[in-house]
């Protein structure tokens, strides 16, 4: 017996020993860090972590002991040190909904702004816990009410139970923002990188709601805006960037729309874009629309490629102009509220907010743009992690504060 045990646990070292080993070679083989971020070691390290975890998530989810998202999840949460300096923290229910508030702990004479904040992750990662800090650090620093909410992922949940889960809750916030003490004129809706397509696809459904209060602003934080041109200059030049890979993209991509990942291939290429759809929306879609700056060492390749009518039907999904927020007629984006947007210049989804921007300014929309130079796509989730932390997280996280306080 005792042999046994020795065997299995030489097995069990030798094996951890070579998925480790393999993830360090697929880093250096794969990842591409641009001389702009800081710290890029500790970059690095966090990406071998995340690809570390995500292998043995995938590892444990082919041996039906758990799913590769909730094993993230888990040691995600584990690992979050909760702070409540000067906030009231309180975990509600919303339905099914989980949600969590944060409220100033100082008595207020009026009315509190409110914040509705949708984290990021992919539909895969991210939580209340993983977020905790962050909204707490808002509510304390803008003296407002923040409702977190926790809206169902996958692997149990795909599109659009996301959506639903955040409009659901935004409206049962928004009937009761008395019991919150909330100002119904001063409501913004927050949100990082599918947190923010939330926050645009919650907006845009509630904007000719007349029975609730008006949305104040949108705050989007390197968001997710569109699925369809994947040959940006951004995607070019920062698909090797960590954490936020091309692959690791398409992954969350496919597996939120339910689309087996053999087509990602086509969907790069745009072999899956109807032609017809192509000459309507290439106006808002193009790279043509990204500034000569954004354009450096990009390569205009043809796009889209040869129509593939398979692929188009297997994807379809997820090129759907109701869930491309950026492509919803002028007269609903005219009516949409103010706007601050963040982008990070070594983030693969940069060009998604330039191109919102512009779509936003064609229609006299109001935009407040902060373009992070040091920044990557995630970094916000970083929030104030003592290991992991980078000075382009608090700076954006100042920038998103100052312009809360002005609303």
């Amino acid at each position: 017996m005792n042999i046994l045990l020795e065997i299995l646990l030489i097995a069990a070292c030798i094996l951890g020993l070579s998925i480790s080993m393999w993830v360090l070679m697929e880093h250096f083989r794969t990842a591409h860090l641009p001389s702009a971020i800081s710290h890029p070691v500790k970059l690095q390290i966090l990406h071998c972590i995340l690809l570390l975890v995500v292998t043995w998530g995938n590892i444990l989810e082919k041996l039906k002991i758990c799913s590769m998202p909730h094993f993230c999840c888990f040691l995600q949460d584990i690992f979050v040190v909760k702070e409540n300096l000067n906030v009231v923290v309180t975990d509600l229910r919303f339905g099914t909904i989980p949600v969590r508030l944060f409220q100033p702990q100082t008595v207020s004479s009026s009315p509190r702004r409110g914040i509705v904040f949708y984290h990021g992750g992919g539909a895969m990662f991210g939580s209340l816990d993983s977020y905790h800090n962050l909204c707490s650090f808002l509510s304390r620093e803008t003296d407002s009410v923040v409702l977190l909410v926790g809206y169902r992922q996958l692997p149990d949940h795909h599109h659009p139970v996301l959506i639903q889960d955040c409009l659901t809750a935004t409206v049962h916030f928004l009937i009761n923002l008395s019991a919150y003490g909330v100002d119904p004129s001063r409501v913004v809706l927050c949100g990082d990188s599918m947190g923010g397509w939330a926050v645009v696809m919650v907006i845009q459904a509630l904007v000719n709601r007349t029975d609730l209060p008006h949305i104040r602003a949108q705050i989007l934080i390197y968001t997710v805006i569109q699925c369809i041109n994947l040959q940006l200059p951004s995607h070019q030049q920062n698909k090797n960037v960590p954490p936020f890979t091309q692959e690791f993209m398409l992954m969350c991509v496919c597996k939120y729309f339910a689309i087996d990942f053999s087509w990602r291939e086509a969907m790069l290429s745009g072999a899956c874009i109807h032609p017809d759809h192509w000459k309507k929306y290439r106006k808002w879609l193009s790279s043509d629309n990204i500034p000569k700056r954004y354009k450096k060492k990009y390569h205009e390749a043809p796009f889209p490629g040869p129509f593939d009518e398979a692929a188009y039907l297997e994807t379809k999904q997820a090129l759907d102009v109701k869930v491309t927020p950026i492509l919803v007629d002028d007269e609903i984006i005219a009516q949409l509220p103010e706007a601050f947007l963040v982008s990070c210049e070594n983030d693969i989804l940069r060009d998604d907010t330039l191109l919102y921007k512009k779509r936003l300014e064609d229609q006299k929309v109001p935009v407040s743009w902060y373009h992070a130079e040091d920044g990557f796509h995630g970094c916000v989730s970083l929030f104030s992690n003592k290991v992991f932390s980078f000075p382009c997280t608090q700076n954006i996280m100042n920038a998103v504060v100052s312009y809360i306080k002005g609303v």
